[in-house]
């Protein structure tokens, strides 16, 4: 699951204006955003710079938080 939501609610930045900065269709960010689809790190990184110039202040890792499963890797 991401934060994304959750980062650019508390910024007051809507679903439109953040998939225009990201010149995406409004499907594509809202299933981002649901879970329903899982964003490449090309595109987690494109989310969180326009969130940023949109006037939130989130890394990657906040919108993006590692899974439990990746840190028990051997």
């Amino acid at each position: 699951m991401n934060n994304v939501r959750k980062i650019r609610e508390e910024a007051c930045i809507t679903q439109a204006d953040l998939r225009r900065k990201l010149n995406w269709h409004q499907s594509r960010l809202a299933n981002y955003e649901a879970g329903r689809r899982i964003p490449g790190l090309e595109e987690a990184r494109l989310i969180v710079i326009a969130l940023n110039e949109l006037g939130a202040s989130c890394s990657l890792d906040e919108a993006f938080p590692p899974t439990e499963q990746g840190n028990n890797a051997a």
